[in-house]
């Protein structure tokens, strides 16, 4: 059984800065593949969708009780 769940909210590892994603952005799990890999989506504040990523579990951690979300200003998007 695999340690994230659809729609589980899970936190970026490491920088992604082709995307202008850093470690610690959040993100929802959209599409569970198998036990490691995770269609992720990175949403920005207004609702956009920043990326839309497939992501090992060596990407992702899960949230941990008491950390707080934060809004940053980011690149202008890629897509």
């Amino acid at each position: 059984m695999s340690q994230f769940e659809l729609l589980e909210v899970v936190v970026l590892s490491r920088d992604l800065p082709e995307y202008d994603l850093r470690a610690g952005d959040a993100g929802t799990i959209v599409e569970v593949y198998d036990d490691s890999n995770f269609e992720v989506e990175f949403i920005e504040a207004s609702g956009k969708t920043r990326a839309l990523l497939t992501l090992s579990s060596d990407d992702i951690r899960a949230v941990v009780a008491g950390e707080m979300l934060t809004v940053r200003e980011s690149a202008p998007p890629y897509n």
